[in-house]
């Protein structure tokens, strides 16, 4: 049983057994399955039967076991347009055998060629994806940037409006008359009793100052 070979889909489940497992209920008693790490640099793992490993990011034709169609060194655009004239012309020919000898060993063979062809272009594009990927996080980082840059710009036309507004209603008050040495309005503080008696205590002339006043009342 060691040698069966282990059947895998090259499909991801329904979305319905996804959904089950992420209930409000399992969310809330931390029982809904949790996402798998990130593989390292150098680990090899497998998605849908298939081992891929992370220092390729697409798997060569020839460690697929496919026949490569292109040449190491070429011009995709061109690759491109010869792989798609090939599959138009391999198409009619083999809508002629199905017309004249549908039963002719032909037949499976232009299926066969066209099936490579496909994978050829399929490979070929893929390869486009790094560059993909490239460009959208450029895309991306460019709009974070324009949208941060409005924003300030936004709020720096918000502030200039704020201190116009301040120095606005600065000089909308009134002014005050300033006092000078020789006159004007002066202002009166309260002071408490206790705080005057217990100053004029410290002064040496209020003893003296009390012993008149004792005697004007007795005057009286």
């Amino acid at each position: 049983m060691s040698n069966q070979e282990t059947q895998v889909s090259s499909l991801p489940m329904p979305p319905e057994r996804y959904i089950a497992n992420y209930t409000e209920e399992n969310i809330r008693r931390n029982r809904a399955p949790r996402p798998p790490p990130p593989p390292s640099q150098h680990e090899v793992y497998s998605m849908f039967g298939i081992q891929y490993n992370n220092d390729e990011m697409i798997r060569s034709l020839e460690s697929q076991n496919i026949k490569r169609l292109i040449p190491i060194h070429f011009d995709r655009r061109k690759e491109l347009k010869k792989l798609n004239h090939s599959l138009l012309v391999n198409f009619l020919d083999l809508i002629d055998f199905l017309i004249l000898n549908p039963d002719s060993p032909r037949r499976t063979e232009k299926i066969d060629d066209l099936s490579l062809l496909f994978v050829n272009m399929h490979h070929l594009l893929n390869e486009f994806r790094p560059h993909q990927a490239r460009e959208t996080l450029r895309v991306m980082m460019e709009m974070q940037k324009r949208q941060r840059v409005e924003t300030a710009t936004r709020f720096q036309k918000h502030l200039e409006k704020v201190r116009e507004i301040v120095n606005t209603a600065f000089s909308a008050l009134p002014v005050l008359p300033e006092d000078d040495d020789n006159g004007g309005a002066k202002i009166k503080t309260e002071v408490d009793p206790l705080e005057a008696n217990s100053a004029a205590k410290n002064d040496p002339s209020y003893q003296h100052d009390r012993m008149l006043c004792k005697l004007v009342d007795a005057i009286e």
